[in-house]
């Protein structure tokens, strides 16, 4: 897997960390084995979900489909590099008004 897809969660816009658990339940049924699941960081302002992927876009699709279902899809920012990389490639929001980073 070429490739680190970041999912970013805005603390600010979530009711509770309660969501993860199903989260990440839901993508692994989603996703198969288009992506394995890498963990999170935590962090005062934000939650970064990490997976590794071939296709980035595609598995960010699949994914967008259960953020939407589990309502947080409005409170998160997407993008990928290659592994070991340091520039992001952002895919969500469709316009990205800040340049992606990690803390």
């Amino acid at each position: 897997m070429d490739y680190q897809l970041v999912i970013k969660f805005w603390r600010g816009s979530l009711d509770d960390e309660a969501f993860l658990t199903t989260l990440e339940a839901e993508l692994s049924t989603a996703l198969g084995s288009m992506a394995t699941l890498d963990g999170y960081d935590l962090s005062a302002k934000e939650i970064n979900l990490f997976m590794f992927t071939a296709e980035p876009r595609p598995t960010f699709r699949r994914t967008k489909d259960v953020l939407e279902r589990l309502g947080v899809l409005r409170s998160v920012s997407a993008a990928y590099r290659l592994v070991g990389g340091a520039q992001f490639t952002s895919v969500w929001p469709l316009r990205m008004a800040r340049k992606f980073t990690l803390p």
